[in-house]
């Protein structure tokens, strides 16, 4: 089993300075983006394909991108190229099939500054208008003149001023989850920024929008967005939790398909037009993909999008685990990607290889369309099967006993094992919260499959690492969470190293046997 992902990952700009550079190598310079022409079609109903030469692109280095991508163990879950209109690559990488909406984290960010912006073409609200005029019935605390001056724009463009801690913002947005009210929370923080001048990229500030945007329109998010963006777009399944109060999640965790994911990209590569009609304004496009805000040591920030400096009309969409929207306006180009916890420079220089000769037409190769065809089957396709090792004196020792901890980061209240000396195992856990559960374990490098909670299908596979220690790995798939929980046996306890390849970050906690 790959451990690979168990590793650090790289922050800030680095993804999308290499993807840069994938384009500027292939067209040997940046240049500010011409008008994108007015597509073949409109892909409301679904998406045309075409060959990859057909669209200056070619299918032999894309299948060597998919196939060394598999071969590196990369966990990306899907990959979509879209050049003028047309798909030259649509591909799922096992153990994502596709099947289900994929959730697509900090993407929502720039799913939520959409709906605002249409709500503000159709005038319900303004980015002037200040955030404290939406909750007039709520006591507020700590409501001095900073905090009375946030206004929407600048929850949407990250400038709020409002008290965000630590790297990546999750210590402060945990907080806001254990709370009982997630709005009341963000509206009682303090205000260390003057509004406007400092970027903190804060979650719990930008859910706001959630609420902000209801109480302009009177509809949810979701309903608003089903009237005036899905439909129109053609977007099918579409899953969006709530907080507390019923608002939609304004920060993160809606779950959509990656070829609607596309249509939004395409969306503003067209100016916020589509098919004759006008969905948001060009004007809000431009605002939304243009510096709002400039942070140190990362891209500059628009309302809800990433900026690339180095590429005139560059951006993109981004949340946790490798979920993207890249737009390219100069090459007409949309590439989406769903992940579970890897970053686009793990793939960058492929991606070169790729786009050598993005400006020049391509001859057929009808050849390399079926390599890469196969490449595309092979990716989906499940690994073979592993001879499963021995299983260690301690596996029988364990076998059925119940080990119990204390509070810890991952909720893990309770777990048990069987081993029976099969190519799998059975694990039953208990975390808090939720009712006590088991499900089966591949112990031959093959995925186990279980119904998640809300339905979607979730992945375990695990293997001695020596004879004390099972790694046990568990992958949401389409819930964007993939951890390694390491357990380490000891007499009467087990100690537990836990790791999300999406963050840094790590815990460990100890077990103990349950009394009998």
């Amino acid at each position: 089993m790959n451990t690979k992902t168990i590793s650090q990952k790289r922050r800030g700009a680095s993804a999308v300075v290499l993807l840069v550079g994938i384009l500027l190598a292939g067209c040997q310079q940046a240049r500010s983006a011409p008008p994108v022409p007015e597509p073949d079609y409109w892909p409301t109903d679904g998406w045309r394909s075409s060959t990859p030469e057909e669209q200056w692109i070619d299918s032999d280095k894309l299948a060597e991108l998919l196939l060394t991508s598999r071969e590196m163990n990369v966990t990306i879950h899907s990959l979509l190229i879209i050049r003028h209109g047309y798909v030259v690559v649509d591909a799922v990488f096992y153990p994502y099939d596709g099947n289900d909406p994929h959730n697509v984290a900090s993407v929502t960010k720039s799913l939520m500054t959409t709906l605002i912006g249409i709500a503000i073409d159709q005038g319900r609200l303004n980015l002037d208008d200040t955030m404290v005029s939406f909750f007039p019935d709520r006591t507020i605390a700590n409501l001095d003149e900073r905090k009375q001056a946030i206004t929407v724009g600048h929850l949407a463009s990250m400038s709020s001023g409002v008290e965000c801690d630590g790297e990546g913002d999750e210590p402060t947005l945990q907080e806001m989850v254990a709370s009982p009210d997630y709005a009341q929370f963000v509206l009682d923080r303090e205000v260390p920024w003057r509004p406007g001048s400092h970027f903190v990229y804060c979650s719990p500030a930008i859910h706001l929008l959630s609420p902000i945007l209801q109480h302009a329109t009177g509809m949810t998010a979701l309903d608003f967005a089903r009237q005036h963006l899905f439909q129109p777009l053609g977007v099918g399944d579409v899953m969006w939790p709530k907080d507390p109060q019923g608002y939609y999640d304004g920060w993160s965790d809606v779950s959509i398909d990656p070829h609607d994911m596309a249509k939004l990209g395409f969306l503003f590569l067209h100016g916020g037009g589509w098919d004759g009609g006008q969905i948001v304004s060009r004007g809000w496009v431009d605002q939304a993909t243009r510096a709002q805000i400039r942070p140190a040591n990362r891209d500059p920030y628009g309302y809800g999008w990433w900026i690339d400096p180095a590429l005139e009309g560059g951006y993109h969409a981004a949340g946790r685990g490798g979920q993207n929207i890249y737009v390219f306006p100069a090459w007409d180009m949309v590439i989406v990607t769903t992940g579970g916890g890897f970053e686009m420079d793990e793939v960058a220089e492929l991606f070169l290889a790729s786009f050598t000769d993005a400006e020049k037409p391509l001859p057929p190769n009808p050849e390399g369309v079926a390599r890469l065809q196969a490449a595309i089957e092979t990716v989906a396709q499940p690994p073979q099967p592993t001879p499963v090792a021995p299983l260690p004196e301690v596996a029988s020792h364990i076998a059925g006993k119940t080990y119990v901890f204390d509070p810890n980061p991952s909720t893990l209240q309770s777990v048990s094992f069987v081993f029976d000396g099969s190519d799998e195992a059975a694990f039953t856990f208990n975390l808090l919260g939720s009712p006590t559960f088991t499900v089966s374990v591949g112990l031959d490098g093959q995925h186990r499959f279980s119904p998640g909670p809300d339905g979607r299908p979730t992945a375990f596979r695990g293997s001695w690492v020596d004879g004390q220690t099972f790694l046990l790995e568990y992958d949401g798939i389409t819930n964007n969470d993939h951890l390694f929980l390491r357990f380490r046996f000891e007499g009467d306890r087990v100690e537990v190293t836990a790791q999300e390849t999406a963050h840094v970050g790590g815990a460990k906690f100890v077990g103990r046997l349950q009394a009998e």
